[in-house]
């Protein structure tokens, strides 16, 4: 192993460093000297470096990579950063890299951990920084790289690594450059602490690479999958899963990580018993052994109100106070017992088991007052997936706590929302927060190799908050993943866009959004074109192209629902301009393309660690939306008021949305996530006024018979401002309400008039409407019903249980006489059903003004007076289907 100082000394000199002023950062950022009046850094000559170094500094000189390069290794280096420059070298067109005790007196030296060699590039060493601080120059004929430490000039390394130029020849020119750098905070990484499908073991040790590359050094060791580390806490591993571990410590030393193994006893553990005293401790002695110096003790997501022994009650009695006394104990026993006695160990880390807030209590007392002082708290925030994290509330948990914080951030991990991607960049946590932490850890998604997309942003972040802006880092972390390629960078772009929204990030795919909001806007349906057949054709180039495969592998089923939404949305796009060009047997043919597109697109599934299959989601409420979006326009052009729509004060309980109580199916429903307060309601939209009949609300379903509104009005409205009450309720979940004849409303709601404590379920909220009421035969078939031959939604289709008879139509009555401008026809493709459409005058009689002709039928009326419209069927005419009659102004 790597001898490496303890992490509490770093802390607290990162602490006073902060205090003293040496982190200030941002736009005034200091000179690679490191005074503070220093000339900032000019964005524009920076090199893209990752994470954002805290100085930079360009030079007017600069070096040659020359054929042979010289490596001339201080006190700082170590054979894992040898091996980083020595790559490097090679990769800008070195031949020959050679590693000697001086420097060589012909071509390019380079100085690796040798701060003395500082001096002839005019530049302060490291001394000053905190650990894991640098100081890399090129310039005056050499390149240096010096860090505080041996993860220091590491960290040199990787900053070297990527402003070296990619050629094949020596020769290549280096502008001369001077970074001085150093964390935002000491601790920087990741906690594998997710539910579901565990990582593999390639994949954990590819982690660790990136962790290095990155910046980040510490892995918490907590995959919920090892019964090792819960049920089995007690028993010792076999070799195989010892010889895993062993791996991955000795990965972790070589990127410069700290490979925290988290136990996590609390399931079972009797807290005063001596024997699981020294079980935990046998435990971490046994993982010692194999490389691991940092360790941890998790006691989340378990009872602390129920004891597993009568020992442990006995002593400490009852309640959140005694819960915290018994934690501490043992903790403080592992603390004193193992980590004190074994030299080199680094501060012991906890999970208490209430983690997610600032509140106080007699267990946060507890603990704050009995744990010993040097070990660290682990907290998510206020929440378990906290929106937000600021330096109030960091000092509020170290306040409360009483001991250093260190965070365990929820982001990006998904276990809670497996049909997601969460792609987006790290978000919320204000400026200032790491210099208040004793560390950084990002718990990651269950797929590993996507959770490097918002893992470059955490490493981002805390290595340099001050200049951490989430856009521009997540758009840097995209160019690095995509290899350098553009059109690959575009392609993972496009699709990070639609897996973009979060918790952190509540904008949902805000760059493809912004292309739908300005079609509405421009109308400029060829640029929108180019840029859904940019998503439709990114998941192809990724699959082609991107160089980390096992994203790839981990976005599988999101990359096969991209491409079909985007090819949905592209045939929505087609349908309207077609519409827009007075082209509507085109549009109508695009148009009946669309359900099987959405339902292929909504299709894909994720399969979960217990073989349940997931759907998955992509641009949720944007691809989607615009397909709506572009329905509705298509309705609005043939002049029909569509699908009703609702909306709610309330919230959506997973995925059980407002549709479903407008789908005609009982045994779907709508599903709020919380009770009901007086004021609220569920509205209807019938997307026009129109005249109605009645109103049927089913509430409450089997499991959940108290969840429907108790005491609740019904009203309806012509405008939505202005309400009629129509009937009040309540101790019922089903409601009916007739209508007055001659009512005419758009809006129909139900509205709470009292608060209560179950929450809300509706399986159908159907508004009966009365024009353009449908009489005639043939009978519907099964599952299908007349009306919906005019019921102004095309997506609904009257099909006739069999072939018409002689002398059988379909009427549609106008409610009065008026002007007809057009009659309109649609039937699904391939309907082969024969009949004359006629218009029934002032006189009662019939007369035909066309026939069927087509899926679209569009027969001009020429203003003719009519109070109906029928379709007489001809003899020998194919059973009906007619999505709509359409009778236009």
């Amino acid at each position: 192993m790597t001898p490496r100082p303890p992490r509490l000394t770093a802390i607290a000199t990162s602490a006073a460093l902060i205090v003293g002023g040496l982190l200030a950062t941002g736009p005034a950022a200091q000179a690679a000297g490191g005074r503070p009046d220093g000339p900032p850094a000019k964005a524009q000559d920076t090199p893209p470096i990752t994470p954002t170094p805290q100085s930079v500094e360009n030079r007017q000189d600069r070096i040659t990579i020359t054929p042979t390069v010289t490596l001339v290794a201080g006190g700082t280096a170590d054979g894992p950063t040898l091996d980083v420059v020595t790559a490097a070298l090679r990769d800008a067109g070195a031949q020959r890299v050679v590693r000697a005790g001086r420097p060589a007196a012909h071509g390019l030296n380079v100085h690796v951990g040798d701060a003395g060699a500082l001096a002839a590039q005019k530049l302060e060493g490291p001394s000053e920084l905190p650990a894991d601080g640098y100081v890399l120059g090129i310039g005056a004929g050499r390149i240096v790289l010096a860090g505080k430490d041996t993860t220091g000039t590491y960290y040199a390394a990787q900053t070297l690594r990527q402003v070296l130029p990619q050629r094949r020849q020596p020769g290549g020119k280096v502008a001369g450059l001077a970074v001085r750098d150093w964390p935002g905070t000491a601790l920087r990484g990741v906690i594998e602490g997710f539910y579901g499908t565990p990582w593999s073991h390639e994949a954990r040790l590819d982690q660790l690479d990136y962790y290095g590359e990155h910046k980040m050094n510490i892995y918490v060791y907590s995959p919920k999958d090892d019964a090792y580390l819960r049920e089995k806490w007690r028993d010792a591993y076999p070799a195989d899963r010892l010889a895993q571990i062993k791996d991955l410590t000795d990965r972790a030393v070589q990127r410069h990580v700290e490979f925290t193994y988290a136990l996590s006893p609390g399931l079972s553990v009797c807290y005063s018993s001596d024997a699981d005293v020294r079980a935990l401790v046998d435990k971490f002695r046994t993982i010692w052994d194999i490389g691991v110096r940092t360790f941890a003790v998790p006691l989340d997501d378990i009872s602390y109100t129920n004891w597993n022994c009568d020992a442990d009650k006995a002593k400490w009695g009852t309640g959140g106070g005694a819960a915290g006394a018994a934690q501490a104990y043992l903790l403080n026993r592992v603390n004193q017992e193992f980590i004190a006695t074994h030299p080199g160990a680094e501060p012991l880390q906890m999970v208490p088991t209430e983690y997610y807030n600032v509140a106080p209590s007699p267990y946060k007392t507890a603990l704050s007052e009995q744990l010993d002082p040097d070990v660290l708290v682990e907290w998510t925030g206020v929440g378990v997936v906290a929106p937000t994290m600021t330096v109030a509330q960091a000092d509020a948990a170290r306040k409360v706590f009483g001991h250093p914080i260190l965070t365990w951030d929820n982001y990006p991990v998904n276990d809670y929302a497996t049909n997601r991607l969460l792609l987006g960049p790290f978000n919320g946590r204000e400026k200032g927060l790491p210099g208040r932490l004793a560390g950084i850890t990002a718990n990651p998604m269950i797929q590993p190799y996507a959770s490097k997309l918002s893992l470059y942003t955490v490493a981002d972040y805390a290595w340099n908050d001050g200049a951490y802006d989430p856009r521009t880092s997540w758009g840097r972390g995209l160019k690095e993943y995509a290899g350098g390629d553009p059109r690959t960078e575009r392609a993972l772009r496009a699709f990070a866009d639609v897996n973009y929204s979060s918790a952190l990030n509540t904008d949902k795919a805000p760059e493809l959004s912004a292309e739908f909001a300005r079609y509405w806007q421009s109308g400029d349906a060829e640029r929108l074109t180019s840029v859904l057949a940019a998503l439709g054709a990114a998941p192809a180039r990724l699959r082609a192209d991107l160089p980390d495969r096992g994203f790839i592998d981990d976005s599988g089923p999101w990359l096969d629902a991209t491409e079909s939404w985007a090819t949905a949305a592209g045939t929505a796009l087609r349908m309207v301009e077609a519409a827009r060009a007075g082209k509507g047997a085109q549009a109508w043919e695009l148009r009946q393309q669309l359900p099987a597109q959405v339902e292929r697109a909504e299709s894909f599934t994720y399969t979960g660690l217990d073989g349940r299959k997931v759907p998955v989601l992509v641009g949720d409420g944007k691809l989607d939306g615009f397909i709506e979006a572009a329905t509705a326009e298509h309705d609005r052009i043939l002049g029909v008021s569509g699908r009703p729509t609702a909306s709610t004060s309330l919230g959506t309980y997973q995925s059980n949305t407002l549709a479903r109580m407008l789908d005609g199916d009982d045994s779907t429903y709508f599903w709020s996530d919380g009770a009901p307060a007086a004021g609220d309601q569920l509205t209807v939209d019938l997307g026009e006024a129109r005249d109605i009949s009645g109103v049927t609300l089913a509430m409450a379903k089997p499991g959940s018979t108290d969840d429907y509104l108790h005491a609740g009005v019904l009203e309806y409205s012509a405008d939505g401002q202005n309400w009629t009450r129509l009937t009040e309720f309540s101790g019922r979940p089903d409601v009916t309400a007739a209508v007055p004849a001659g009512t005419e409303a758009r809006y129909v709601r139900a509205r709470a008039t009292a608060g209560q404590n179950s929450w809300l379920v509706v399986r159908e909220f159907h508004v009966a409407t009365t024009d353009g009421e449908i009489t005639g035969n043939p009978p519907a078939a099964a599952g299908s019903v007349l009306r919906w031959a005019a019921d102004g939604d095309a997506a609904s289709v009257y099909r006739a249980e069999r072939a018409p008879e002689a002398g059988e139509s379909l009427q549609v009555g106008l409610v009065g006489t008026r002007a007809v401008g057009a009659v309109t026809v649609l039937q699904p493709a391939g309907s082969a059903a024969a009949a004359d459409i006629q218009l029934r005058g002032a006189d009662g009689s019939w007369r035909t003004i066309g026939t069927l002709d087509g899926p679209y039928t569009r027969i001009d009326a020429a203003g003719r007076s009519a109070d109906a419209v029928r379709l007489a069927w001809h003899a020998g005419s194919a059973a009906p289907r007619i999505a709509e009659v359409v009778v236009g102004k």
